[in-house]
C-alpha cells in the first residue's frame, strides 16, 4: 500500500537521532516563523542547500526540515499581527487580523489561530487516508483536465470579491502575476546555494516584501486586552471545519496554496460583522494552512508529488520522506507550534512597540534580498524587485492578496 512505503519505522539508535533532528528543527522553525516576510518555502530550502554538510544520519536532517516548516507555519502569524498594523483611522481597511489588534483582540487572534491549526491538525489525519486512496483513483483524470480545476479555483477566488470593482482588480491581479510567472518559471536561475531556484524569490516578493514594505508606515500596536476568546464555540468549529475541508481540497493540487484554501473555506461560511469576519479569517486560514500540511504529506506518499516547500526540499536534496517519520515529526512540531503562538505572540505583541519599525524593515528586506541572491543570483534579486512590484497591484486595487497565487496557477493554466 502506498502509506508504507517510504522510510520503515526506525530502530532505537534512529529514533535518537530523528529526536535531536525534531529538537533542532523546532528551534530553528521558532527563529524563522518569528521572522516577518520569509516564506517557510525559502527557509525550507535554505536547510536543504546545507543538508550535506550536517552530520548524522539523513533521516534527522529530513525530521530537522519538517519540523522547521511545520513550527514556521504556526508561528509566522506573529510577525503578521504584529508589524504593519495602521492608524485606527484607517481600521475599516485594514487586513482582518490587523482590525483585530486594533480592537486589542490580539491575543485573542493568536488563540483562535493556535486553536485553528492544532484541531485541523487531529482532522485532517484520520480524514488523509480515505480522501488519498480516493484522489489515487480519481487523479489521472484530475492531472489530464488540471487546467480547468485551476480556472475553476481562479474564477472562484475572483468571484468571492465582495464587490465589482474588487472583482475587476483580482481580474488585474490574475493577469499581472500569470505574465510574471510565464517570463520566469521556465528559465533557469542558479546562485551558490546548491538548492535553490526562481520560486522562493518569487514568492517573498510578491507575499513578503509588500507587507514589509507597508510595515514601515505602521502605528504601531495598541495595547491589548485579555486573551479570552470572544466568540461562540460553533462559529470556532464551523471556521475549523471549513479551513480543514479546503485544505484537503488544495493539498493535492499543484499550483494552490494554503491561503487559496483558507478564502475558498471563508466563501462557505456564512457572513457576520467585521469583528466576527476577522476571527472567522484567522481561524479559517490557521486551519486551512496546517490542514495543507498534512494533506500535502499524504499526497506526496500517494501520488510522489511535492506540494509543498519542505517537500520539495527533501525531494531537491535526496532526502527521506516517508510517512513512517514524517507524520510523527509533523505531529510533534505541530503540537509544540500552537503552544508556542500564544506563549511567543504575547510576548511580541507587547515588545514590538518598543521596535524601530523602518530599521526592521530594512534589516529584512536586506536579508530576503542576500537569501534571493544566494538562491538564484542576480537574476532572483531583479524577479524579487519586480516580484514586490507586481504584489502591491492587489493591496493598491483593493482586493485581496491571494489571487497573485496565479504566478503559479495562470501558467499551469494556459499549459
Amino acid at each position: 500500500m502506498w502509506f508504507t512505503g517510504g522510510v520503515g519505522v526506525p530502530n532505537s539508535a534512529g529514533l535518537s537521532a530523528i529526536f535531536v533532528g525534531v529538537v533542532a528543527g523546532i528551534a530553528l522553525g521558532t527563529c524563522s516563523g518569528l521572522v516577518p516576510g520569509l516564506h517557510a518555502n525559502a527557509f525550507a530550502l535554505v536547510l536543504a542547500s546545507v543538508a550535506s554538510g550536517v552530520p548524522g544520519p539523513p533521516v534527522a536532517t529530513a525530521a530537522a526540515i519538517l519540523a522547521a516548516a511545520t513550527v514556521h507555519t504556526f508561528l509566522d502569524v506573529v510577525p503578521a499581527l504584529a508589524l504593519g498594523v495602521p492608524d485606527a483611522a484607517l481600521a475599516p481597511g485594514a487586513l482582518p487580523g490587523h482590525r483585530l489588534v486594533l480592537g486589542g483582540r490580539g491575543r485573542e487572534a493568536l488563540r483562535l489561530s493556535a486553536l485553528g491549526s492544532g484541531t485541523a491538525l487531529s482532522l485532517a489525519i484520520p480524514m488523509a487516508v480515505p480522501i488519498t486512496e480516493a484522489t489515487i483513483h480519481v487523479y489521472p483524470l484530475v492531472r489530464d483536465s488540471l487546467w480547468a480545476v485551476l480556472l475553476a479555483v481562479v474564477t472562484v477566488l475572483v468571484w468571492t470579491e465582495p464587490t465589482l470593482r474588487a472583482k475587476l482588480a483580482a481580474v488585474v491581479t490574475v493577469v499581472a502575476a500569470t505574465g510574471l510567472g510565464l517570463a520566469v518559471l521556465d528559465r533557469t536561475f542558479a546562485g551558490p546555494l546548491p538548492v535553490g531556484g526562481v520560486l522562493a524569490p518569487l514568492l517573498t516578493g510578491l507575499f513578503g516584501v509588500p507587507v514589509l514594505l507597508d510595515a514601515r508606515h505602521g502605528a504601531g500596536v495598541p495595547p491589548q486586552g485579555d486573551a479570552s476568546v470572544a466568540t461562540s464555540p460553533q462559529a470556532v468549529s464551523r471556521s475549523i471545519v471549513a479551513g480543514t475541508g479546503g485544505g484537503a481540497f488544495v493539498g493535492y493540487l499543484p499550483g494552490v496554496s494554503a491561503g487559496v484554501a483558507g478564502t475558498l473555506a471563508l466563501a462557505v461560511l456564512p457572513g457576520a460583522d467585521p469583528d466576527e469576519s476577522a476571527r472567522a479569517y484567522v481561524t479559517a486560514t490557521s486551519a486551512a494552512t496546517t490542514a495543507t500540511t498534512v494533506f500535502a504529506l499524504f499526497a506526496f506518499a500517494g501520488l510522489g508529488t511535492p506540494r509543498t516547500g519542505a517537500l520539495v526540499a527533501l525531494s531537491s536534496a535526496g532526502l527521506p520522506a516517508g510517512l513512517a517519520v514524517a507524520l510523527p515529526v509533523t505531529v510533534v512540531a505541530g503540537i509544540v507550534g500552537a503552544l508556542l503562538v500564544p506563549v511567543l505572540g504575547d510576548r511580541v505583541l507587547a515588545a514590538v512597540g518598543r521596535f524601530d519599525q523602518r530599521r526592521l524593515v530594512v534589516g529584512v528586506v536586506s536579508g530576503l534580498v542576500v537569501l534571493s541572491w544566494a538562491f538564484a543570483g542576480g537574476g532572483g534579486v531583479v524577479v524579487l524587485a519586480v516580484a514586490a512590484v507586481i504584489g502591491y497591484v492587489p493591496v493598491r486595487l483593493g482586493c485581496r492578496r491571494v489571487h497573485l497565487m496565479s504566478v503559479l496557477m495562470g501558467p499551469l493554466v494556459l499549459g
